[in-house]
This record gives structure tokens, C-alpha cells and sequence, in this order.
């Protein structure tokens, strides 16, 4: 009796673990497509070819990258607090991965399709602060220290608009499942009606992730290279893995709550044959293609005129359509009778 209890606890235990590998190795492949993918667009806007040379197409570039960072020595400050230095890079990545346990990418395609998948993601994105605020302080220098107080401003402003906007689309779908929140799109994308909070939505995701033109923490005139200035070898890598999983996940965020997330463009032949996950991939890469052609062409912003754009015009705009649309709603008769 106990043999058979136990070889059944080591058979939800390996489905758990294939489960979480089946999420974490597309998640890092893509983020070794999406640089190659960021690179070759820069390189268009600017005339160049961009990653060209390793593998075909300069497809390999990523992986030679990486090695590179696995075999360069990680070298650690003396005066650094050791352990919170060590610690920062690993949390960073860790909490950029977990957040993708609840995206799904089908109706049917997803790790934990929990009922509170919105509420779990800000919990996860509130948290991914420390990471880059334990890596500048734990090295123990001003610049990288300054760098992690910039991006700590900068996250929690942002993150209170993106929450602002969100609450937009939870009162046209009346739940904070995802997949619920994609299946309430059938009849129209919320693209559509709530553009306004789409544009604001992108360009707040642009500063949450330290993107161009918002990339204030790794200003190198100002700041050497922010708070990741003493960080080398892996560790460095570990940031840059976490930061580009944050932007796809913000790709991906933007594609189920306001592009219809898996869900065909036209639901005719022969769009309606192509598998609902190629559509949510492509829709994500349509997203970050605009990441990728904003930091090629637009320039670096000053870090007032950031919080002056979070505060001052973002914030009260998102709060103003917020009682807009639940006016709309409520006059017509259409707000969704479901709890929250």
C-alpha cells in the first residue's frame, strides 16, 4: 500500500517537472530568437545586416552569446554584500519565468489556469522590483545604486497606470481569468474600443521593462550601465535573460487582453486553419517588432520627462476613461454579470 502511494507521489511529482520544463525551455528558447529577431531589425532601420555571421542567417548568434557569458569569469566585489549580490540576478530570472506559468496560449494550452491569473501576474511583477534594487545595493557603489533606484521609480510608477488600464478590460469581461478574458473577444477585439488604453498600455510597458525610450537605469552617459555596472559572467546574463523574458511576457500581455490573444485575425478559410498557439505567437511578435523598432528610432527620454508622462498625463487619463467605460457599460446595459 505505502509502495503504491509513494510511486504515485513520484508520478505527480514528474508531471509537475515536465510541466514546469515543458514552460521554462520555450520561454528561453524565445528569448534567444527575440534578440537575434531585435538585432536584424536594428540592424534594417539602420542600413546594416545585422547578426549574420554564426550559423545561417546569424541564427546561432544567441547561443554563441550565451556561452560567452558561461565561460567568462564571474567576478564579485569586494566590498559587495556576497550573498544579496548573488541572490539579485538568480530572483530576476526566476520571477521573469514564473510569471508565464498562467499565460495561456490556447484554450487548452496553459501551465495553471487559475481564476486570479491577473492578480497573480501583478503580484509577480510587483515582486521583480527587488531583484534590480538588491543588485544595486548589494554592490556596494554609488552608480549601480542610483541605477536601482531610477528603475525602482520607474517600475512602481508605471505599474500603477498598467493596473488602471487593465481594470478597463476586467469590467468588459467581469473576470480575471485569463482565458476568459480571450474568449470575451470573440465578437470583437478590445483593440477596438479601448485604443486609447492599448497606446497607453504599450508605452507604459516600454518603461516597465526599461526599454528605449525609457532605458533611464542603464543611461551610460549618465550611469555607466545602471544597476547592473558590477555584474559579469552569468550573473550579467541572468539579468539580460530576465529582462527580454519580462518583455515578451508584456508582448504577450498586451496580445490577450486587448488583441484577441489566441483567437484568428478573421475567422474564415483559411485563416481559421492556423493553430490558435501560431496566433498568439504572432501576435506577440508583431509586439515586439514595435518594441524593437522603438528603440531603433526613437530617442532617450529625460528621466523628468518620464515621471511627468507617468503622473501627470498617463495616470489621470487611465482613471478618467476608467469612469468613461463603466458609464458606457452601465448606461447601455452591458456589464458582464459575473463576480470579480
Amino acid at each position: 500500500m505505502e509502495l503504491a502511494y509513494n510511486m504515485e507521489y513520484l508520478n505527480l511529482l514528474f508531471n509537475e517537472v515536465y510541466k514546469i520544463f515543458f514552460l521554462i525551455i520555450p520561454v528561453l528558447v524565445s528569448v534567444a530568437i527575440i534578440v537575434w529577431f531585435d538585432r536584424r531589425v536594428w540592424g534594417l532601420v539602420q542600413k546594416r545586416r545585422g547578426p549574420n555571421v554564426v550559423g545561417p542567417f546569424g541564427l546561432f548568434q544567441s547561443l554563441a552569446d550565451a556561452l560567452k557569458y558561461i565561460f567568462k569569469e564571474i567576478i564579485i566585489p569586494s566590498s559587495a554584500n556576497k550573498i544579496i549580490f548573488i541572490l539579485a540576478p538568480i530572483i530576476t530570472m526566476t520571477l521573469a519565468l514564473v510569471a508565464w506559468a498562467v499565460i495561456p496560449l490556447s484554450e487548452t494550452l496553459v501551465l495553471a489556469d487559475i481564476n486570479v491569473g491577473v492578480l497573480y501576474l501583478f503580484a509577480i511583477s510587483s515582486l521583480g522590483v527587488y531583484g534590480i534594487i538588491m543588485g544595486g545595493w548589494a554592490s556596494n557603489s554609488k552608480y549601480p545604486f542610483l541605477g536601482a533606484i531610477r528603475s525602482a521609480a520607474q517600475m512602481v510608477s508605471y505599474e500603477v497606470s498598467i493596473g488602471i488600464i487593465i481594470i478597463n478590460v476586467l469590467l468588459c469581461v467581469g473576470s480575471l481569468n485569463l482565458t476568459e478574458i480571450v474568449l470575451a473577444q470573440k465578437e470583437i477585439w478590445f483593440v477596438i474600443p479601448l485604443f486609447p488604453m492599448f497606446v497607453i498600455f504599450f508605452i507604459s510597458s516600454l518603461a516597465e521593462t526599461n526599454r528605449p525610450p525609457f532605458d533611464l537605469p542603464e543611461a551610460e552617459a549618465e550611469l555607466v550601465a545602471g544597476y547592473q555596472t558590477e555584474y559579469s559572467g552569468m550573473m550579467y546574463a541572468m539579468f539580460w535573460l530576465g529582462e527580454y523574458a519580462n518583455i515578451l511576457l508584456m508582448c504577450a500581455m498586451g496580445t490577450i487582453l486587448f488583441l484577441g490573444g489566441w483567437l484568428p485575425a478573421v475567422d474564415f478559410f483559411p485563416f481559421n486553419l492556423i493553430p490558435s498557439p501560431i496566433w498568439m505567437v504572432l501576435k506577440i511578435l508583431f509586439l515586439f517588432f514595435l518594441f524593437a523598432i522603438i528603440k531603433a528610432i526613437v530617442p532617450r527620454y529625460r528621466y523628468d520627462q518620464l515621471m511627468r508622462l507617468g503622473w501627470k498625463i498617463f495616470l489621470p487619463f487611465s482613471l478618467i476613461y476608467v469612469v468613461l467605460t463603466a458609464s458606457f457599460l452601465v448606461y447601455f446595459d452591458l456589464l458582464p454579470e459575473k463576480d470579480f
